[in-house]
């Protein structure tokens, strides 16, 4: 591993995304909000931290996840503390991270780009949208990408919109059918067993007061970001910090791990450096001007864009993985 990449890891730059083993369900889930039966044969994710990682301090209430699969879905259910459970947002495919939510974010095959996200929140209102790329490199999201066959449930430990008394949290389930995916997963559907896609979660938090009897967010304030495996920053559209989830047959099992990870990594730091050499000169660096002394090779086509390739894999200037 090249000398810089270590020292960026060791910093917390690039910190590992977290993993998770995801075993395939003996038959459908029922969703029903309840995290019993078949939930008991997959393990929790660790618990949510923030956004940007350990820079931060523990997120005030605890959120973690759990993960099956079948033939016909990919099941996630979260457990979401919270002593006061309140929400407002009605409308499908509203903006829901103005309340409090549960967010999934999924790139089936890695490459950073044609991912998917779902939003939700108490109420069990939903937000599908697809992204071609990330925003930073110009993407915009696509609202009309619908989950036919989508299946949500929420269950609330408490009262709901009731300020008079505490409350314990909620907890919800999601099936999303594999066919919603499409042809821009670029990976067979229904996975294979030994599959790892790349995955994350997070929970938008606001603070709140109670105001003639209803709940409300404290004017002024910004969210929290709570999620599973740390962005390094507060945006959660940097795919290539998501976790890692691996798709097998039964509970138990370690990780096989992503031999290409290092290599990614050092990727996208060429990457960072190109487009702040951009930002300064209003131009891509050539070759000579960006000496980093490792394998990298800079590869510019006639069009003015470009693509650096190491270990097998290229990045594009628009972030995009591919194989070299």
């Amino acid at each position: 591993m090249p000398l810089f990449l270590i020292l960026l890891l060791q910093l917390g730059v690039f910190a590992q995304p977290k993993t998770y083993i995801s075993p395939r369900a003996l038959k459908p889930i029922h969703i029903d909000g309840k995290i019993d039966g078949q939930w008991r044969e997959a393990h929790w994710t660790s618990n949510f931290v923030d956004i940007e990682g350990s820079a931060k301090p523990l997120p005030r209430f605890r959120t973690r996840a759990k993960m099956l699969w079948d033939k016909e879905y990919f099941y996630i259910a979260a457990e979401l503390e919270e002593p006061h459970v309140w929400g407002t947002i009605t409308k499908h495919d509203a903006v829901i991270f103005h309340d409090n939510d549960f967010e999934l974010f999924v790139d089936p095959n890695s490459d950073s780009h044609e991912y998917f996200e779902f939003e939700m929140n108490v109420l069990n209102t939903g937000w599908d949208l697809f992204l071609p790329k990330p925003y930073k490199d110009g993407g915009s999201a696509d609202n009309g990408w619908e989950i036919p066959g989508l299946k949500t449930a929420v269950r609330v430990n408490g009262t709901l919109n009731d300020p008079r008394n505490g409350d314990k949290g909620w907890t919800l389930e999601i099936a999303i059918p594999w066919k919603a995916f499409g042809e821009a997963a670029r990976m067979p559907l229904p996975p294979v067993a030994g599959d790892v896609w790349r995955v994350n979660f997070s929970r938008v938090e606001w603070q709140h007061e109670s105001k003639d009897g209803k709940y409300q967010r404290v004017p002024g304030t910004k969210e929290d970001n709570w999620v599973w495996s740390p962005q390094g920053k507060v945006n959660m559209h940097l795919p290539e910090h998501w976790g890692y989830v691996q798709f097998v047959e039964k509970t138990g099992g370690v990780f096989s791990g992503d031999p290409s990870w290092p290599v990614r990594m050092e990727l996208q730091a060429y990457y960072q450096r190109q487009h702040d050499f951009r930002r300064a000169n209003k131009r891509w660096a050539t070759e000579s001007e960006l000496p980093l002394g490792t394998r990298i090779q800079l590869r510019q086509p006639a069009d003015g864009m470009w693509r650096a390739c190491t270990g097998g894999l290229c990045i594009r200037q628009d972030a995009k993985i591919e194989h070299d």
